[in-house]
């Protein structure tokens, strides 16, 4: 792909992965084909920023788990009402690296 395309993606979409993926993820897009071009603006990215207010809002419902697709966790802390709010406190501080570790999966899933 287009080195110029790559940057442009990396610059508006760097935000919804970490910051130590993004030499790997360039390194991977400028090697894809144009084809798969319009599969990578398709994918439906969260933003973490969004799920860490989703999480201060509505974490002890287990909604921001169910949202980035750890159904598993979420019913889990649904049913102990967020760990006794501890869970609750914790995923605070960790949801917005689990969201992009999640972007992550599914750009890889695209692009490998």
């Amino acid at each position: 792909m287009d080195a110029q395309k790559v940057d442009m993606y990396l610059m508006t979409n760097g935000k919804f992965f970490e910051s130590n993926q993004i030499p790997l993820i360039r390194e991977k897009l400028l090697a894809l084909d144009e084809s798969r071009y319009a599969q990578l603006h398709a994918l439906n990215l969260k933003d973490p920023t969004t799920m860490l207010i989703i999480s201060i809002v509505g974490g002890g419902l287990a909604i921001d788990r169910f949202m980035i697709g750890d159904t598993g966790l979420g019913i889990a802390k649904l049913l102990t009402c967020g760990g006794l709010y501890v869970w609750t406190i914790v995923d605070w501080f960790l949801i917005m690296g689990r969201t992009r570790e999640v972007n992550a999966e599914k750009l890889f899933q695209v692009i490998i």
